[in-house]
């Protein structure tokens, strides 16, 4: 069967950073082609992207992932009927319990005055939407009976109001749900299977950990007080970056469903999903340490590919170094191994009639111009949203 798949491949140059550190505060790293390089995790630059969703999203099109669930809930049961604002909690727990299958706990963590807050937490970060926030409270006014906590219970026994709350969390997902999944450990059919795979980015070349020694002077220290108010060592690499992900639109589609408005063709979407998607993942930028780098970046260059048969990345380019260039640099030797890998391996592997665009900024990257359309980030967003529309719409 043919499917729907968009690759994205970036490549960045990143100035000392430690934008991704482990427990020591070293900068991540991996061995690839034998020698270690710079890494940021798959984790840290999916939670950049969904923070850039922020920007670029309306909130309720937008998932909340936490342990207060409870809390959340809570807020918009008394938004929806402020006179429950005293049962809520309660409330919110029961639906959640129902709905869910989980169960929560008192929570652990102090108030501002020292006291244990009252709200329940749930054992484990949960996803939802913000449509399934208040979809579950709205089910909760009405089955409380005007928010008695003993009627709720008692309405959630009937087979129809149990399957209501449950329905309540399992439509109506919002974009970064589709994109990146969902597990409720407690209610396996509750998951939702991600559309995206993001790869850690590896730097192309091997890379140095090094260390600043810093010291901070005491404001009010005088003449006569000699030496630092504090000294440290922050650890901090740079690196030129292969990134990539890769979105199923067919998964995305199953996970997001169809447009109901009737001025917007049903395609609408997902095609949104996917140019935020591409908006946020090529923008963004996790921010360990950002404030004492400033390691503002942005791509070099961006390759996205339609595939119809199985996501591809290019990071085999890489496993081989690339070496230092003779003045410096390298990125433009990274160009090069991209322009002449892709091709071959698509030649070998019958890829050929894929459609590509390439966004790309400086001489150093003009060997990638004949790997696809040249196109802008805004052309970029425009002409990919139509491509999916338009497989999506034929149904190729």
């Amino acid at each position: 069967m043919t499917r729907t798949i968009l690759d994205i491949h970036i490549l960045q140059n990143v100035p000392p950073s430690n934008m991704n550190r482990d427990d020591t505060g070293t900068p991540k790293s991996a061995f690839y082609g034998g020698v270690r390089r710079a890494r940021v995790s798959s984790q840290a630059w999916k939670r950049a992207t969904r923070s850039r969703f922020n920007e670029l999203l309306p909130p309720e099109e937008l998932g909340v992932r936490t342990k207060k669930v409870v809390e959340a809930l809570a807020e918009r049961i008394t938004a929806h009927d402020p006179s429950l604002a005293e049962t809520a909690a309660a409330l919110a727990e029961e639906a959640l319990r129902t709905a869910t299958g989980s169960s929560f706990e008192p929570s652990k963590r102090k108030s501002k005055d020292g006291e244990e807050p009252g709200v329940s937490e749930s054992k484990y970060l949960m996803f939802l939407s913000r449509r399934q926030l208040d979809a579950l409270a709205e089910v909760a006014v009405e089955a409380s009976g005007g928010g008695d906590v003993a009627t709720l219970k008692k309405a959630f026994k009937d087979k129809e109001q149990k399957a209501r709350a449950r329905n309540a969390v399992d439509t109506r997902h919002s974009v970064d749900i589709a994109l990146f999944g969902r597990m409720v450990a407690d209610s396996a059919d509750l998951n939702v299977e991600a559309a995206t795979q993001v790869a850690h980015a590896l730097s192309v070349h091997r890379t140095d950990i090094e260390s600043d020694y810093y010291t901070a002077v005491d404001d009010r220290s005088g003449d006569s007080e000699s030496g630092a108010g504090m000294i440290g060592t922050v650890d901090f690499n740079s690196a030129t970056l292969y990134r990539y992900a890769a979105v199923d639109v067919d998964e995305l589609q199953r996970n997001l469903g169809v447009g109901l408005k009737e001025n917007e063709p049903p395609t609408t979407p997902v095609s949104k999903a996917v140019t935020a998607f591409l908006e946020a993942f090529i923008t963004s930028l996790p921010t360990g340490k950002i404030n004492s780098f400033g390691n503002h970046t942005l791509p070099s260059a961006v390759i996205v590919t339609m595939r119809d048969r199985w996501p591809i990345s290019f990071v085999g380019a890489f496993e081989e170094p690339v070496p230092k260039s003779a003045s410096g640099g390298y990125l433009r030797e990274s160009c090069r191994r991209l322009a002449a890998y892709v091709p071959d391996l698509e030649r070998q592997y019958g890829l050929q009639d894929q459609r590509s665009w390439v966004m790309r900024v400086g001489e150093e990257t003009r060997a990638l111009a004949e790997l696809g359309t040249a196109v802008t980030l805004s052309a970029l967003l425009d002409e990919v949203g139509s491509a999916v529309a338009e497989r999506l719409e034929s149904g190729a």
